[in-house]
């Protein structure tokens, strides 16, 4: 299910938000601007769990740089693909997440966020020398606030059906759980066949989920926005061209 746009009521350009979209679609210029000299960025600054799980035995200025990568990693990605899945959930979901939060509780919170999926990823697979890269830790944890704060929102979806496409709304109760489940199941699988998953970092979607869930009642603001007239389209049929 891809998601379109919510009814939570919220600005949609909303300031920190923006920000964060910004800041990945720019590191992502700079990466395709590096070409091939690119993947030596990745190793460098992407985060790698056997680094972190050893920097006790480290010198400083490698302990240091590990723990850097932590937050650094969360601006790279490995393709136009990879951007644009995670630059579509931080629009739909964020706006109302930041609304609930306020401005420096959401930035906060997001890199916050995206640190804490990072080490859930260490403590799953703390020998693992390939490096992590991606929002999607952080990007979870909103995802976990907004479960929390906007259980009765409505997400307008795509589901295509062979050579049409549906558009149905969803409760967000209901896309988020659908959503967790299948980070849960894909995490388990793998853990169940040695880490092969198919070089996605599942453990910091559930791990970033958590944390949103665990966070997002000590941060919020008793304020809700309200509800965007009509909410979210009603459900249509269309061929695909």
């Amino acid at each position: 299910m891809i998601p379109l746009r919510d009814n939570a009521g919220a600005p949609r350009l909303s300031p920190v938000n923006l920000l964060l979209i910004a800041a990945n679609v720019i590191v992502f210029g700079y990466e395709l601007k590096l070409g091939a000299a690119s993947e030596d960025l990745m190793m460098r600054w992407g985060m790698t769990p056997a680094h972190i799980a050893a920097i006790g035995a480290s010198s400083v200025t490698a302990a240091a740089h590990a723990l850097l990568t932590l937050v650094t990693a969360m601006f790279l990605h490995g393709g136009v693909l990879h951007l644009a899945g995670n630059l579509l959930y931080l629009y739909i979901f964020g706006a109302a997440v930041e609304a609930r939060f306020g401005h420096d509780r959401y930035l906060y919170f997001y890199l916050v966020a995206g640190v804490a999926s990072g080490l859930a990823t260490v403590f799953i697979d703390p020998a693992s020398e390939v490096p992590v890269i991606g929002a999607s830790g952080a990007i979870a944890a909103v995802l976990g606030a907004y479960f929390v704060l906007y259980p009765r929102a409505k997400i307008l979806t795509i589901l295509p059906f062979f050579v049409f496409i549906e558009f149905i709304e969803v409760p967000a109760l209901v896309y988020l759980l659908i959503w967790f489940g299948w980070q849960l199941f894909s995490g388990l699988q793998s853990r169940a066949f040695h880490n092969m998953a198919g070089g996605v970092a599942w453990w910091a979607h559930i791990g970033g989920f958590l944390f949103g869930i665990a966070t997002a009642p000590l941060l919020a603001r008793r304020e809700t926005p309200k509800a965007r007239g009509g909410g979210a389209r009603k459900r249509v049929s269309r061929a695909a061209r």
